[in-house]
């Protein structure tokens, strides 16, 4: 349904993990990729591997530090010219948990930065050269925490509560861009619920550590107070979803935040 072949497609934070999971399935769509992370070499030609074996065409990493604007901007120039962009997903992130007491003014200069700045930049870089060809997509990868909130995560919810209301501004001012036949412009947000990444590790094993290390238990703790289906995503499940949305059927889909929260936020 979805044919991405002659489209590019950057998706940030795409070293592995849902950026990952993303990417692959951009490329198996024909979408040449390009991948951005802070990583080691070996992980980035891995990556770049698994999206070349995926089916991309061409594949390229860049590499941004996101509380960087300079950088960012330098990042979007280089990729314009490589590409032009056709699809953006700004899939990076960072967190930490702690509460409002505890938290140092860095830490939430830092997680504003990457889970909310830097899509703010990117988003002002390619929008316009979207509309001006009369396609583009933009899958900002929110959380369900842009729809609820959790305690010890007030800088994390605060970037996701924005990401979400700035994807909503973003999609009605680029409505109008194009047509049905050319694709349009839409903006969307995912918002996952607990997905199985490196992200939410550290509260798995705080969660196991009381059950003496038992990693199964410590999901199982973690997910009964919040996901109703008692089970994880995969981040294949988020690249599937992400996938949709940049087809030609999602013309009119704008604006939304789709979680893939077990029923999370149904509640």
């Amino acid at each position: 349904m979805t044919d991405l072949r002659g489209k590019t497609a950057l998706v940030t934070g795409s070293v592995q993990g849902i950026g990952l999971a993303v990417a692959k399935s951009l490329a198996a769509a024909g979408a040449r990729v390009a991948l951005h992370g802070l990583a080691n070499q070996e992980d980035i030609d891995a990556a770049l591997a698994e999206v070349r074996e995926a089916g991309a065409p061409e594949a390229r990493f860049f590499d941004a530090d996101l509380r960087d604007i300079p950088a960012v901007e330098a990042m979007m120039r280089e990729a314009e010219a490589w590409g032009p962009i056709d699809v953006l997903v700004n899939n990076a992130g960072i967190q930490k948990t702690a509460s409002l007491e505890e938290l140092d003014t860095a830490t939430w200069d830092a997680i504003i930065a990457v889970n909310l700045s830097a899509a703010f930049h990117t988003m002002r870089l390619s929008l316009p050269a979207m509309a001006q060809r009369g396609y583009g997509r933009v899958v900002n990868i929110a959380s369900v925490h842009g729809l609820v909130a959790s305690v010890d995560k007030a800088p994390y919810v605060a970037a996701k509560f924005g990401l979400v209301g700035m994807s909503k501004v973003a999609a009605l001012e680029y409505a109008t861009a194009g047509s049905r036949t050319s694709g349009g412009v839409t903006v969307n947000c995912i918002g996952p619920g607990w997905t199985e990444t490196t992200l939410i590790e550290p509260q798995v094993q705080a969660r196991a550590a009381k059950y003496g290390g038992d990693r199964d238990k410590g999901v199982a703790d973690l997910l009964a107070e919040k996901q109703p289906s008692q089970r994880t995503s995969l981040p294949e499940e988020i690249g599937a979803l992400a996938l949709w949305l940049c087809s030609p059927v999602a013309h009119n889909l704008t604006g939304t935040t789709i979680p893939i929260d077990g029923g999370w936020t149904a509640q």
